[in-house]
């Protein structure tokens, strides 16, 4: 068996160490640092700089060097459009035996004062897809053999293999800290919502939260005034993932605040207009959170409420359904918006119903809506049960509607039921 070279055995173990970094989990930025210290000791050269495609604007960014100073690296840009890079990506192997008096050299003056004299520019591949290029420079003219070739592109060949995975495990991570995120702010969102409804005398209540995906804008609340008021809050934060869910915590904070510093229910218009003003100094464009608010003064038997760019509230009234529709403008918008407070009295037996737009915008395999008018017709049917029949009769009537069709939006729903039987005189958890 014939004996190895030192260089032979020296380039065998250097393409050894080039496989590491195909098959490792390493960053692109660590991996192109390594590979490109790799292809000058395998081939035995001076330098060498790995320039990758950018496909959106035709250029191809040095993205890593070894051997070559740092005004070289800067010395200008290069496009796919230059005839080195335009035959490289052609297939062929581009040899310049000497930059010094060779036509297609861009920056010779550069390349002279760097001390180059000979460069091999070859592509870099990954399963058909351009990668971008290795080159390599050499202070010696003619450098480059047909050996020197084969090698070139084998390591260039590597190098893609070693790029793409690094940058597949670059998604991987970036998706696992995303995963990461929506797990805290769903953690974080599921804490602001009441983990049940109030025992409050007078009123019956029920509430439910169905998510959508694993972190949605939905939120609502009920928050205890004095001994017969309390506060049912219903609204939809205009954003997904983390912001939205920090925009909720925020939000609920400056609710709670603000309603708790209420004696009765007659401030609701000062707490609105707070709130709008707050959100206005926080939101960015695009951003706004609907919101319905209502005060249920047990003693008095009355709502006053403001819709502010939210789903109308339904009161049910025998066989009668009235919109609770006065109000204004979402929140976050506008910072001197007016808001229409509205009043309505309460009977023995009225039923409240708040609810997030994914209730009615449920879609079936259809396209057909579930509607308003479905929701109407539903809670005519289902008024006479308690709040908590209603509101699981409501879900399982839209239920039967859309079948299996997989919905885009979070749906929440609070049944608030004037009921005297109710005998609790103070809400059972005012901190949820």
């Amino acid at each position: 068996m014939k004996k190895l070279s030192k260089r032979q055995t020296e380039r065998k173990e250097q393409f050894y160490q080039l496989t590491t970094l195909v098959a490792g989990n390493f960053s692109l930025e660590e991996s192109l640092g390594r590979l490109a210290e790799s292809a000058v000791k395998i081939l035995g050269v001076k330098a060498c700089a790995i320039r990758l495609l950018d496909e959106k604007k035709g250029k191809l960014d040095m993205s890593s060097t070894y051997g070559l100073s740092e005004e070289y690296r800067n010395k200008g840009p290069v496009t796919r459009k230059d005839v080195v890079i335009k035959a490289a990506f052609a297939g062929e192997a581009v040899v310049l035996d000497d930059v010094r008096v060779d036509g297609r050299v861009k920056y010779k003056e550069a390349a002279i004062k760097e001390g180059l004299v000979s460069q091999l520019t070859v592509a870099m591949k990954y399963r058909e897809t351009l990668i971008g290029v290795l080159r390599l420079y050499s202070p010696k003219p003619k450098r480059f053999s047909e050996e020197d070739i084969s090698v070139a592109r084998s390591v260039a060949s590597q190098c893609a293999t070693a790029i793409t995975n690094a940058r597949l495990y670059g998604r991987a991570i970036e998706g696992a800290h995303m995963a990461e995120q929506m797990r805290l702010a769903a953690v974080l969102q599921r804490r602001m919502i009441p983990a049940k409804a109030p025992i409050v005398a007078g009123v019956d209540v029920a509430a439910k939260y169905l998510p959508c995906f694993e972190v949605g804008g939905d939120f609502y609340d009920f928050i205890q005034i004095n001994e017969s008021c309390f506060a049912v809050a219903i609204a939809d934060v205009i954003g997904k993932g983390f912001p939205a869910a920090i925009m909720m915590s925020m939000f609920r904070g400056a609710l709670r605040a603000y309603t708790q510093g209420c004696l009765n229910g007659d401030e609701i218009e000062s707490v609105v207009c707070r709130l709008n003003r707050m959100l206005c100094e926080e939101c960015r464009d695009g951003e706004f959170i609907t919101f319905f608010y209502a005060i249920i003064d047990i003693a008095k038997m009355k709502v006053t409420y403001c819709n502010c760019g939210h789903e109308p509230a339904l009161l049910m009234r025998g066989r009668v359904i009235s919109e609770l529709d006065k109000g204004g403008l979402v929140l976050g918008v506008e910072a001197e918006s007016d808001y229409e407070i509205g009043e309505v009295g309460l009977e023995d037996g009225d039923s409240l119903l708040f609810y997030t737009d994914g209730l009615i915008d449920a879609v079936n395999f259809d396209d057909e809506i579930w509607g308003v008018e479905r929701l109407r017709n539903t809670v005519k049917e289902v008024a006479g049960g308690s709040a908590g029949q209603m509101m699981r009769n409501i879900l399982q009537y839209r239920r039967r509607f859309v079948g299996l069709a997989r919905q885009i939006d979070d749906t929440s729903v609070v049944v608030v039921k004037a009921d005297r039987r109710a005998k609790p005189a103070f809400m059972e958890d005012a901190s949820y």
